[in-house]
């Protein structure tokens, strides 16, 4: 199936932009739905709400077409490319999860898990890190080298896009065992809204 991808970044209106984003991809892609042999999803560290309405929608469309779905780490698809560059250094992925803290991980330069995803401050995620050098990938890169520097660590920002690229996401996907990746969100944060208190009767 020859290759049909969109990206559209926001920080709102996930739930009304991204059926029709969906129909447009397909609708380019030939066969349609029903060349699909199975679907990937990123399943965070990120938004709660864009999480939850891209899993519902990947979801739907594993039920309706009965194919596999298989959840990927938003950090693990950043890292996918510089990976890849084989280069040496520690490879760290971080989204920037604003208020100074960020979702983060790393790992080595031939793909090994090195810090499992967490959430934390800038400035506790770089001492988790050791002395270097960084090679950073992410939204919350920028940050990251910035204290990294502040300390005389070595750190490269090879690249500071918020979102993944979609390609790197299908591959580790086609990777991925349904049994071992299932479509779950990974929240490493509680949620920032909080439900409204009950009023007291009077």
């Amino acid at each position: 199936m020859p290759e049909a991808q969109e990206t559209l970044g926001m920080e709102r209106g996930h739930a009304e932009a991204l059926i029709p984003l969906i129909e447009r991809v397909m609708a380019k892609a030939e066969g349609g739905f029903e060349s699909l042999g199975r679907v990937a999803v990123t399943v965070g560290p990120g938004s709660f709400t864009g999480l939850r309405v891209g899993i519902a929608a990947a979801r739907a469309i594993a039920l309706c077409w009965e194919i596999p779905i298989v959840g990927v780490s938003t950090l693990a698809a950043l890292a996918a490319p510089l990976i890849l560059d084989e280069k040496p250094g520690t490879i760290a992925v971080a989204i920037d999860a604003r208020h100074g803290h960020v979702y983060y991980a790393a790992f080595q330069e031939d793909g090994r898990l090195l810090q499992s995803p967490r959430f934390g401050n800038v400035k506790e995620a770089i001492r988790k890190l050791g002395q270097g050098p960084l090679r950073l990938a992410g939204s919350g890169a920028p940050m990251m080298a910035i204290e990294a520097w502040s300390l005389g660590i070595e750190a490269e920002i090879v690249e500071d896009r918020i979102t993944p690229d979609i390609a790197y996401v299908a591959r580790l996907g086609l990777l991925a065992d349904p049994l071992t990746a299932p479509p779950r969100p990974l929240y490493l944060k509680a949620p920032d809204a909080k439900p409204m208190a009950t009023p007291t009767p009077v």
